[in-house]
């Protein structure tokens, strides 16, 4: 019975440490979608924000995120003090495989916000940001699902099922988002006195291609890894159902774009078919255990969705450069409120309410810190330096050197 369960801590730690191997890799594919997506310009600043807003999201988790999150505090936040990296003799799993799992996801979030604003925020405002929702933000919300608190005092009530966060994560990712950018304003140029939306191609889709890929594999860890053990039969065949569940909707949801823009412009747009597969990934995110159809139905919806909210996000004069705020909020909330229609795992009246508890509590919070932000130090560099490129400015480094101006 002993060696039993050192084999079940085993893998179960194996899980966690090479599932959040596979997040932390989709760091690089948000860091090539974004620049792949963005003017070659600020490219040099778009890959430094990816860099830092990783390091930055581990760091405050470590020292205040991961016990505020699942810490012993109250209903609304665990304890705020630095992680205790011991592991307990009887533990299931060692603590610091678990803190790596879960740090990875704090920085996905992060990440969906620095393509939202991209091309014309500061560097430091951004980062201090990320600092604010990776040490505070983020795990509150979290404590109040992942944390434990449903099965007791908590701010959703029970019914609440989100699997590997299509809410906590990606739609949290996705208000803070919403709003910075309300605060900032659209890219000089986007949109004309007349109204007229005009499009600001990005500077390389070989690369966005290649991003979109990387964040399909990384997310095989992300929704598998959610599973929590790898300790038997049963584990095992659960992992690798939402694997494959989590494949199919990416699928579907690329297939989708392609069709949907083919119908709508007489043409495929390869940038959509990207956000599609995306789309498909975030609405299956809620619940990767429900099963192949179910991935694949979803995957259809959510690709729909963004190939319809991103000219309405343009319409409301939202500049999205990359459209995360239709891949990861609009499909996330889709996903989530998918699990309490099509599913055992949550009530309807249960995923809305935790979208809408979720989601207020995240775009306050997150509007009052960029306010802030603004106040101080000001969020957005100067037109000059928006149009002359951000990358000397912020990072006194062109990424593409050789690339003469005309």
């Amino acid at each position: 019975m002993e060696n039993f369960t050192d084999v079940k801590y085993i893998l179960d730690g194996f899980l966690f440490v090479f599932a959040g191997i596979l997040v932390m890799w989709m760091a690089a594919g948000f860091a090539m979608l974004e620049a792949g997506l963005t003017r070659s310009k600020n490219n040099a600043t778009v890959l430094t924000k990816n860099v830092a807003l990783f390091a930055v999201s581990c760091v405050m988790f470590y020292f205040i995120g991961f016990n505020g999150m699942y810490g012993d505090g109250n209903a609304f936040i665990g304890s705020l003090s630095m992680l205790d990296e011991t592991t307990a003799p009887d533990a299931a799993y060692p603590v610091m495989a678990d803190f790596f799992f879960q740090v990875v996801f704090v920085a996905t979030a992060a990440s969906v916000i620095s393509g939202t604003i991209a091309e014309r925020m500061k560097l430091w405002p951004f980062l201090i940001f990320v600092a604010v929702l990776s040490g505070l933000i983020y795990p509150i919300q979290g404590h109040w699902t992942w944390g434990g608190s449903l099965t007791g005092e908590g701010a959703l009530i029970e019914g609440f099922s989100d699997f590997a966060g299509s809410t906590i994560v990606h739609s949290v990712g996705g208000w803070a988002a919403l709003a910075g950018v309300l605060i900032l304003g659209a890219r000089k140029g986007k949109y004309g006195k007349d109204g007229r939306v005009r499009p600001i191609p990005g500077s390389n889709l070989a690369l966005a291609t290649l991003g979109t890929f990387i964040l399909w594999m990384g997310w095989f860890g992300f929704n598998g890894g959610s599973q929590l053990a790898l300790g038997s039969k049963g584990d095992i065949d659960a992992i690798a159902s939402v694997i494959a569940t989590t494949n199919m909707a990416a699928c579907a949801g690329a297939i989708t774009a392609a069709l949907f823009t083919q119908f709508l412009y007489k043409k495929v747009d390869l940038t959509m078919v990207l956000n599609g597969a995306l789309a498909g990934l975030v609405s299956v995110t809620a619940a990767p255990d429900a099963g192949m159809l179910y991935g694949f139905g979803v995957g259809i919806v959510g690709a729909i969705l963004v190939v319809l909210s991103v000219p309405m996000w343009d319409k409301m004069k939202i500049d999205d450069p990359v459209g995360a705020l239709s891949v990861h909020l609009v499909a996330g909330i889709w996903g989530t409120l998918a699990v309490g229609l099509f599913t055992a795992s949550g009530t309807f009246m249960g995923q809305l309410k935790g979208v809408v508890v979720i989601g207020a509590f995240v775009f306050i919070t997150s509007f009052i810190v960029w306010k802030i932000l603004d106040m101080i130090v000001g969020l957005r560099v100067s037109e000059e330096i928006e149009i002359e490129g951000l990358d000397i400015h912020e990072t006194g480094l062109e990424c593409y050197p050789e690339f003469k101006k005309a």
